[in-house]
């Protein structure tokens, strides 16, 4: 099949500028300051010394300042939210090191900046960047992970003493999960049901102490050790409960509500419900760095084994003594390519994500604020899956010697393998992002149980997806300019490919809306629950145009012709390959003929071709920092290939 055509070389320092994208100086300075550090991963170590060897190359991270560019300015840190989640993404080599690090200054840190006041950022925050105050942040229990707003442990006000009581009142509430709790952390933020004159106000947080200065815990609070792990030993998860801890009236983060010394609840906020997803929102940062390390960890696994593929020598070329080089078997490209466009699809992505949380949060906008939350919880779903699926074909294209520790790819599988869950359960977070498409969320947050929701979706289901769609107007031209669907070559227009993909989720929404208008108050759950397959791939779907489009956007903002060509058809490779992946369903309604559903088939494949002379050069330019990769089975390419040149042509002849 004739594809457009594919520049033979490209400018490969301009496609590395448009990827470093609007954070470009963020990205360069933290290079430059982690460079001359040993942050080498400790994963040959017993978990004490793995543990140890992370906490002390988070203080080496601490003295760069590569972390302060998300606190605020007056306080030593940078004020730049965005530069925050970028430096984050810089760690995919040590994920440990990397999860450790987003716990205290992401998490732990954030959210001081995030649900505190003045009193709180000037008491803790230069501590908390200076790893002087080593935190945790304890939201998670047993009984409830994504379900956050029944937590059920308590922060109970006594006027009396003008303390909180901070409780575990069964063993299902107790905190779970909690990183840094197990070995090294002081303090926590704590989330909890707030009560106060015997009335409830929902969950707020507050800062608790677990350990006084020579490491032993504080009277009532009791830390378990999680103990080993799949992956990323290096941080001590571990289990808090809390026996009636006392903490000051103070301790409460009290930006969206606070008690008076007397015990009166006050807030700026009306509305428990409403009150509640504010101060989540304000915490989205966290989610949106692990849809971003999860894309650093997959480009590190990309690189190693496009860098294998392409020196690794197996089977003779028929009629020639010259065995082939792995990467120009198809089977071998078709492994490993589409998993780069994707890549490069969902960086665009991720980057257009950060650039709108930099400008959204804590500007007030709730409509954007709610729109950002759901774009967050569909791309680190769609990102960590992919992360999850890549890494595995990494390791299988590079035979047994993925399954090799020191080549990095079984680390990074291991590491990378719970992403999926933590920060929100990817399949959790698609629920969220139908139920968002459904409703567009209530202006006040009101009933959001199944009914509620269902009973509001015949009504908004087809207006937000009409606003949602009036924006897009690069989209729309291209849309428009598409040439007619018999069009031989129409598969590789894209505004064919744009309206196919904006197509099919309108088409998957109407369906759902069709199931679920019927619901009633004593079936809405069952309702609801049987459409769960409809649910998650209307979110799927959702989130797949969104990225193709951020692809398309910055293609456009390309300058340099040969670059943009070359992202022209990894552009095209990512979509006629999602085409391909749900070709079930383009077929089942009819939007593609079997016919061209093997022309698309035919177009990845010659794709792949095309772009596989450029593999190495294009994982490269993703910038990932050079001393995360070591594996010697990608460092050590060029030398291998010249040696196999070498003892070819001295090689004994064969009979």
């Amino acid at each position: 099949m004739d594809i457009p055509k594919t520049p033979s070389g490209f400018d490969a320092a301009e496609l590395s500028a448009l990827l470093d994208g609007r954070w470009a100086g963020v990205r360069a300075e933290v290079r430059e300051a982690l460079a001359g550090l040993d942050l080498s991963p400790g994963d040959d170590l017993d978990t004490e010394a793995h543990r140890a060897r992370t906490l002390e190359q988070l203080g080496m991270v601490a003295r760069s300042g590569a972390i302060d560019y998300g606190f605020p300015a007056e306080h030593g840190g940078g004020g730049d939210v965005g530069g925050s989640v970028v430096a984050l993404e810089m760690l995919p080599g040590n994920l440990s090191l990397m999860v450790k690090s987003g716990v205290q200054w992401g998490l732990f840190g954030g959210a001081v900046v995030a649900l505190g006041t003045e009193r709180h950022h000037e008491r803790y925050l230069h501590d908390i960047m200076r790893l002087e105050l080593p935190g945790c942040f304890a939201m998670t229990e047993s009984g409830h992970g994504s379900d956050v707003q029944s937590l059920r442990t308590t922060a109970t006000y006594d006027p009396d003493a003008g303390e909180f009581v901070v409780h575990t009142p069964h063993e299902a509430a107790r905190k779970e999960y909690i990183g840094n709790a197990a070995r090294d952390g002081r303090m926590a933020v704590v989330f909890a049901q707030l009560i106060t004159g015997g009335k409830g106000h929902g969950v707020h947080a507050l800062m608790v102490p677990l350990r006084d200065a020579e490491g032993r815990p504080m009277p009532g609070v009791h830390i378990e050790d999680t103990g080993r792990k799949a992956g990323l030993n290096g941080v001590d998860n571990g289990r808090i409960t809390f026996d009636r801890v006392r903490v000051p009236r103070e301790a409460l983060l009290n930006r969206y509500g606070d008690v008076e010394p007397d015990g009166t609840y006050r807030s700026p906020i009306a509305g428990a419900n409403k009150r509640f997803f504010t101060m989540l929102g304000t915490l989205i940062r966290g989610r949106i760095a692990v849809s971003g390390t999860a894309g650093g960890a997959t480009k590190l696994a990309l690189e190693i084994a496009l860098r294998y593929g392409d020196t690794r020598r197996q089977f003779p070329r028929p009629g020639t003594d010259e065995e082939a080089v792995l990467l120009d078997y198809r089977g071998h490209q078709r492994k490993l390519l589409p998993a780069l466009a994707r890549t490069f699809a969902l960086h665009f992505a991720q980057e257009d994500l950060v650039s709108t949380l930099h400008d959204v949060q804590g500007g007030g906008d709730e409509r954007a604020q709610r729109a950002l939350e759901s774009r967050a919880a569909g791309l680190k779903a769609l990102s960590t899956w992919h992360a999850t699926a890549t890494i595995q074909a990494c390791r299988e294209a590079c035979g047994g010697a993925g399954y090799i520790a020191e080549n990095q790819l079984a680390g990074l599988k291991a590491d990378t393998d719970v992403f999926t869950t933590f920060e929100g359960d990817n399949t959790v977070l698609l629920q969220l992002v139908a139920k968002g498409l459904l409703t567009g969320y209530k202006d006040q947050f009101g009933d959001l149980s199944p009914l509620g929701m269902v009973r509001f979706v015949a009504d908004r289901f087809v207006g937000a997806v009409a606003e949602r769609t009036a924006a897009r107007s690069l989209v729309q031209r291209l849309i428009a300019a598409a040439p007619g669907k018999d069009d031989e070559d129409v598969i590789f227009d894209r505004g064919w490919q744009l309206a196919m993909f904006d197509d099919r989720e309108k088409h998957v929404l109407d369906g759902l809306g069709r199931r679920l208008r019927g619901a009633g108050s004593d079936d809405a759950f069952e309702v609801f629950n049987n459409a769960q397959d409809h649910v998650l791939h209307a979110a799927r779907v959702h989130v797949e145009r969104s990225v193709l489009e951020s692809f398309v956007a910055a293609i456009d903002r390309c300058r340099d012709r040969d670059v943009a060509a070359v992202l022209e058809r990894l552009c095209d490779l990512f979509a006629l390959s999602a085409i391909e992946q749900d070709r079930g369903w383009f077929l089942e309604h009819e939007r593609i003929t079997p016919r061209r559903s093997k022309s698309i088939t035919a177009a990845v494949n010659a794709l792949c071709g095309a772009l596989r002379p450029h593999a190495v050069e294009l994982v490269t330019a993703f910038g990932v920092p050079r001393q995360w990769l070591t594996a010697p089975i990608a460092t050590g390419a060029e030398e291998r290939r010249q040696r196999e040149m070498r003892e070819h042509d001295t090689a004994p002849p064969t009979e």
